[in-house]
């Protein structure tokens, strides 16, 4: 049987996400978020959505809806408006040798018959 987050928010997070969707400038996740937050919200100054409403009208997965009510649950209300940082580490492909070189040949002479290095 799976967990059920239920979402609660006071009367300053509903006002905060509300001037998100009607304010300022904002990434398009932001605004998914607060339509999310303020459409699963139980508390007493909301309207209550379903997951499967919401996510028709969002087109968002329902897993999308429960990993964020699951974040708001066990991170707090300002980890859902911030974007995930990433724990992807990436391998470097270049090192300081090779850049090294590379620049090198970049900044000499080209080679005959052309006026400037290409790709």
């Amino acid at each position: 049987m799976s967990i059920r987050y239920t979402v609660t928010l006071n009367k300053e997070e509903r006002t905060d996400l509300l001037n998100i969707i009607h304010k300022g400038k904002h990434n398009s996740q932001t605004y998914r978020n607060a339509y999310i937050l303020l459409n699963t919200d139980k508390g007493e100054f909301s309207t209550w959505a379903t997951n499967i409403q919401i996510s028709k009208i969002l087109k968002v997965g329902l897993r999308s809806i429960d990993r964020l009510k699951k974040r708001f649950v066990e991170e707090g209300f300002e980890a859902c408006l911030k974007r995930k940082a990433t724990t992807r580490i990436y391998d470097k492909k270049v090192d300081g040798d090779v850049e090294a070189h590379l620049i090198s040949i970049a900044c000499s002479e080209p080679p005959e018959g052309f006026s400037k290095w290409s790709l």
